[in-house]
């Protein structure tokens, strides 16, 4: 039974200790766009290392950068759950970060299988990471992972989606253009998957070439709303949370919408050269006032 829920829920959480420095933050934040326009706005609270600000989404790649070393980054192994790699869609992500994130530093992350709902055709496998710098908590990260063809194993179809955005015009919009060598420069923050680097492979799996990572779409749009709605202040985003919807071309547009609501955002966002094809959806930012 390549799923066992009862193994995967029952299971002891695993540890691992992470490292980080400021190196890695840069290299981060430069995949993300930061100082594209260096001559004009180099924005340096991102890409210098003096007076290093940490965009909160770093944690999705902390320890996983150069200063990890040459291995390869941790992969997808959770007890009681033995899936074909290539059944495998990154559905969702959620990050709620505690305080902030420190331009270097250690940090011990702790891994489970949260929930494991039944979705029919499919298996969704909610898996938390919480991360702790001297006892205290850093952050928490809740990925969502769709596995085709394991569900039907009679479990819980989990709680209804989130609510869509507002039907109302935006409250703001701001297009963040990408690059064609992107996804070149994000997976040197250790999602090596050759589905965003290798023609051939990309092709094999349905794709007319190499895509942008989800979560590199993900970071692009945390810079948006901290650059465009936060006035630049990272510790203000606490939070994060999207679905998944469909991938960008490197060189494409990721056009985030956003609509101001009670405690924070809810936003969207597209790709205009994909016909406005939805990237992120169901998509709330967390802020602090």
């Amino acid at each position: 039974m390549p799923i066992d829920p009862t193994a995967a829920l029952a299971a002891e959480p695993t540890s691992r200790e992470v490292r980080w420095t400021s190196r890695d933050v840069l290299l981060y934040h430069l995949s993300l766009g930061a100082g594209r326009h260096a001559a004009t706005g180099p924005e340096l609270g991102y890409t210098y290392e003096r007076d290093l600000r940490v965009l909160p989404t770093f944690a999705m790649v902390a320890g996983q950068g150069p200063s990890a070393g040459d291995g390869p980054a941790p992969g997808l192994s959770l007890p009681g759950i033995d899936v074909d790699l290539h059944r495998l869609l990154h559905a969702g992500q959620e990050l709620a970060v505690h305080r902030p994130i420190p331009p270097a530093g250690t940090a011990v992350v702790t891994s489970r299988v949260a929930e494991l709902w039944d979705k029919g055709k499919a298996a969704l496998i909610v898996q938390e990471q919480r991360a702790t710098a001297d006892g205290d908590p850093l952050w928490t990260t809740t990925t969502r992972i769709w596995a085709r063809g394991e569900g039907g194993f009679g479990g819980d179809p989990g709680p209804a989606s989130p609510q869509p955005a507002p039907d109302r015009p935006a409250d703001l919009v701001l297009d963040t253009p990408t690059t064609a060598d992107q996804a070149l420069l994000y997976r040197l923050n250790g999602d090596l998957n050759p589905l965003h680097v290798d023609p051939e492979f990309a092709a094999s799996a349905g794709f007319d070439r190499p895509i942008l990572h989800g979560l590199a779409s993900y970071g692009i749009v945390a810079k948006a709303v901290v650059d465009g709605a936060l006035d630049g202040d990272v510790t203000r985003l606490a939070g994060l949370s999207v679905r998944f919807a469909r991938p960008v071309f490197p060189g494409g547009t990721i056009r985030t919408s956003l609509w101001w609501q009670h405690p924070g955002l809810a936003l969207v966002a597209t790709c205009p050269e994909q016909d406005e094809a939805p990237v992120l959806t169901h998509a709330t930012a967390t802020i602090r006032r």
